[in-house]
């Protein structure tokens, strides 16, 4: 029975200490211009406990077990601050920004904090470079407007490129790669009927809520105290069983 409590607690500490860890983080990326946060997903099984009497298994009950299955990304639209800056995006709909590192390796972002590298491309900081249809977005200076199609121009209208945008749908399951990058393995073409908009001078929050995320930390900073009280217990009657057993020798 001793057993059985251990390894309850002790599991219900560990699946505790990833949720605090998701949480902790969602709190610390609340300012994080297009971070999405995070949440572990729990499951359960039913596990038989097996008693062997002379030889024969005899099932005599089942507990159930919770245990950690993953982390999913939660993908909803967030608010918009605005700003007087020509480089900032944001996007409203499904559809996500394309940014492409120096090793060629393309991730998906709501992240619309642009600026210009040293070559004169429109990129991400240093994660990379924002795609268009045509590649690598040259612009060269900061004299350029974006329009809701996301076709980026002169300010004579002249045509430089269109930003190239992916449709991920609100519940897909992507990778994090940054805490504003993800990979997304699905079907990228956009459904027929769907639409976006692009807002220039404008980027996208995080969709984290402080208010409920603190609550959820609280909540769960408990449960694991309540747990690692439990395990001092068990080890305490675990001890005066042992001292018992010596002293009835």
């Amino acid at each position: 029975m001793y057993m059985r409590g251990y390894y309850n607690a002790t599991q219900a500490m560990l699946v505790k200490q990833r949720e605090l860890d998701a949480v902790s983080n969602n709190i610390s990326n609340m300012n994080t211009s297009g971070y999405r946060k995070d949440e572990v997903l729990l499951n359960t099984f039913m596990e038989e406990l097996i008693w062997v009497q002379k030889r024969r298994a005899t099932h005599e009950g089942t507990f159930q077990q919770t245990y950690v299955e993953f982390a999913r990304t939660h993908l909803e639209q967030s608010n918009f601050d605005f700003s007087d800056s020509r480089f900032d995006l944001a996007v409203w709909g499904n559809a996500y920004f394309n940014i492409t590192d120096r090793y060629g390796n393309t991730f998906n972002t709501r992240n619309g904090q642009f600026e210009l590298d040293n070559e004169g491309y429109l990129c991400l900081g240093k994660a990379g470079r924002v795609q268009g249809v045509n590649g690598d977005i040259y612009v060269g200076h900061d004299d350029f407007v974006v329009n809701a199609e996301g076709v980026i121009m002169t300010t004579e209208e002249v045509v430089i490129d269109t930003l190239l945008m992916t449709y991920i749908p609100p519940n897909a399951d992507v990778r994090k790669i940054s805490d504003n990058l993800f990979r997304y393995d699905g079907d990228e073409d956009f459904p027929e009927g769907e639409v976006f908009h692009v807002i220039q001078g404008a980027f996208e929050k995080s969709n984290v809520d402080g208010n409920k995320e603190m609550t959820k930390l609280i909540e769960i900073q408990r449960m694991f105290e309540a747990n690692s009280a439990i395990l001092k217990i068990l080890d305490s009657i675990n001890s005066r069983n042992a001292d018992m057993a010596r002293y009835n020798k």
